[in-house]
Order: C-alpha cells, then structure tokens, then sequence
C-alpha cells in the first residue's frame, strides 16, 4: 500500500539502529501512523532538518501493518516558533495524540484542531481556551463528547445561574447525587463551552477541571510525562 503526499505532524521520534528514525506521525487523513524513515540520522539525509515537531509536513510512506516506510517529506508551510512555557504546552497536546488515538484511524476535524492549537501558541495566544476548544475536540473525536446542552437527568436546558455534577458516562444533573464520582460544575461554564465561547478566562479555568477529569478516565493511572515536565519547567523560573 502506497500513501501519497498527505498532511502530517510528527508526534514523537526515536531512534532505529545506528542511522534511522522511527517516526509517530499524526496524519489527517489516516490519523496516527508510524513509519521508518531510513538514514535520517545521517548528515547527508537532508531529512533530519525536516522531520522535526510541531512543524507541519507533507508526507508519503508505504507498507502494511504497524510500520511503514517514508518515502518522501517536504515541509508545507512556514516554521513555527514555539518554545518555553508554550512548548510544554504542546507537548501535552502531543502526549494526548498519542496515548488516546487508536492507528490508521482517520481524524481530520481532530488534525484541523491540533493544527489550530499550534498556531495559536506560535502567536502567543492565551492557553486555557485554546487548551479547552482542543480537548473537547478530542472528546468528541473519540466518541466521548461532553453533554453540554440539557440536563441528563430531566432533559431541561442549562441553567447559567445553577450548579451542576457531571460524570462521563452521563452528563450534568441539577441535584447532587449521593456518591462522590461526580465534578462539580456551573451552568455558566456548560453554556460557554456548549457556545464554543472560550472568551472568559476564569470560566476557561473552570471548565480546565471538568475536560481534564473526564480525560483522565481515558487515560489511566498512568500520569501524563508532559504534565511532570511542565511542573518543572514552572518550578525551575519559580513558578507555582
């Protein structure tokens, strides 16, 4: 099977042998792949300059199974420049794709997304929205979309002036339940994020304890290695 040119981002890259890589690739047509790229290591390759993160790429590989083979990388568009805080920021997008995503499993709107995301950390745009329109994007992407129009237990419209408690597998209710598996969350921050209004900075934060929690049941106990390295990114300039 031969995959012509095709938007990618590369996701996560690791050594193969003594002169090859092996790339993670976020594809949009053909969602996470990994493919060979033989002799990228070498000086003379003129690959290694290309296959770099967070740099968008058109590429093309070939092969069955669980791994490909590059076959040609030409970069699509200019290079972005993210880095500091903002960088651990996309490495947590990054770490997302790649502990979530199933292989060979298409996922364009969550691609344009990603794609978004960087853009808006390349400009120096505030994080928590970009952050929230990004996970819920993934949410939906993955069949686990938040409930965010009705009231799962009586089917009524969200109230902004009341409080809620959602749990994955239901959606938000209007009376507290008895056991503890439920988020807290207010009406206000269910209407904004059910309005893809992501304007409201302190909502934004609200709503960062409902979209993570609910990922968090996605993703295991295992913590996330990009949330370890953004505390001590913060720790090392004295930051909480």
């Amino acid at each position: 099977m031969r995959i012509p040119l095709n938007p990618c981002y590369i996701l996560h890259q690791r050594a193969y042998r003594e002169t090859s890589l092996i790339l993670d690739l976020f594809s949009r047509d053909h969602g996470k792949v990994a493919v060979l790229a033989k002799g990228a290591r070498r000086a003379k390759s003129g690959i290694a300059s290309l296959v770099q993160l967070h740099q968008r790429l058109i590429i093309s590989w070939s092969g069955k199974g669980e791994l490909g083979t590059l076959t040609g990388v030409e970069a699509d568009g200019k290079a972005l420049n993210i880095n500091g805080r903002r960088l651990m920021v996309a490495f947590y997008l990054d770490e997302l794709l790649m502990r979530l995503l199933h292989r060979h499993e298409g996922h364009p709107e969550l691609f344009d997304a990603y794609d978004l995301a960087l853009e808006q950390l390349n400009r120096g745009e505030a994080e928590h929205p970009l952050l929230r329109a990004f996970e819920l994007q993934l949410l939906n992407s993955l069949g686990y979309g938040l409930v965010l129009g009705h009231a799962a237990d009586s089917g009524a419209k969200i109230d902004p002036g009341r409080e809620y408690y959602y749990r994955m597998d239901y959606g938000p209710v209007s009376n507290r339940p008895g056991d503890a598996n439920w988020i807290k969350v207010s009406g206000r921050v269910l209407n904004a994020l059910q309005a893809g209004d992501y304007s409201d900075g302190e909502l934004m934060k609200e709503a960062k304890h409902l979209t993570q929690t609910v990922l968090r049941e996605l993703l295991g106990p295992r913590p996330l290695a990009s949330r370890e390295l953004y505390a001590a990114y913060l720790k090392t300039r004295g930051t909480e």
